[in-house]
């Protein structure tokens, strides 16, 4: 992406932000959430909302992956202002980088600082079963893509920003207390990225296991790394939803990726919800 690509870039970005204000006057999200594969439901329970499709915003990336509804819902969660994105777009769907983060970008111009990025993960270890919800400590980016290549913009961020602590420490030490009292386990890892669609093979499985992996999945890291470049706290939330392959004992499908995130649904938003409060 040259200077010009990036100039015109950028003023996509915000003429969906200038959109989102018009449509909805006065208000301004305090948090964005992002619910990945099978985990859209958690945007039913936001009060006083306002619902807005993917395709009637400018320049907004639509969602075309079964489990992901491809709107946006504004309104209170937990008494927070909110702006969640029942489901997002991926590499893998011929998108740019730039393109997967632009609508978190959006969100973060209009006033949300602070992200809850949630997805549908595979397991890299036996014990970490189909239902656990992972607290996301760090990732590894290797969708051979980063959304910050290219000129920077400097109002956005800095041209190398940090990525010391990518997912907010005190955040997930707040939310694993909270859920000890609420005799919910958490688990704690490191969020693999591959570019996909195609599922892992248990060689690369095991590469990423090698490399200090505890999850896989094909999103999250684009975004995490644009989000910080622009200065907001993020919390990180895998559901697993399946054991990767050449430890799962049956082949991997999407349907079955659905199928135990709307299981967890019910812990997955009580997680959800309380890192609101804990914000």
């Amino acid at each position: 992406m040259n200077v010009a690509a990036m100039q015109e870039y950028k003023k996509k970005v915000e003429a969906v932000t200038e959109e989102l204000r018009r449509r909805r006057p006065g208000f301004t999200p305090k948090v964005g959430l992002v619910l990945g594969s099978g985990l859209g439901a958690l945007a039913e329970q936001v009060e006083d909302k306002l619902v807005i499709p993917y395709s009637e915003l400018p320049n907004f990336p639509v969602s075309t992956v079964p489990g992901h509804a491809g709107r946006l819902v504004t309104g209170k969660l937990e008494g927070v202002d909110v702006a969640v994105m029942q489901g997002r777009v991926h590499l893998y769907e011929g998108h740019s980088a730039q393109d997967v983060v632009l609508p978190v970008r959006a969100l973060c111009l209009w006033g949300a600082k602070r992200f809850v990025i949630t997805n549908a993960a595979g397991s890299l270890h036996r014990e970490m079963n189909p239902g656990t919800l992972m607290i996301l400590k760090d990732h590894l980016n290797l969708q051979f893509a980063n959304c910050l290549t290219g000129p920077n913009v400097d109002e956005w961020g800095p041209r190398f920003p940090d990525m010391t602590e990518p997912y907010d420490k005190e955040l997930g030490k707040r939310l694993r207390k909270w859920a000890d009292e609420q005799n919910i386990k958490l688990a704690v890892g490191v969020y693999g990225a591959l570019p996909g669609p195609a599922y892992e093979t248990p060689s690369e499985v095991q590469m990423m296991a090698n490399l200090g992996a505890d999850a896989v999945g094909m999103s999250t890291a684009q975004e995490t790394i644009a989000l910080k470049h622009m200065g907001a706290k993020i919390l990180g939330i895998s559901c697993i939803t399946n054991l990767a392959a050449g430890i799962s004992p049956t082949p991997l499908t999407h349907d079955e990726v659905a199928e135990t995130a709307n299981i967890a649904a019910k812990t997955f938003a009580q997680v959800v919800r309380a890192s609101l409060r804990l914000l």
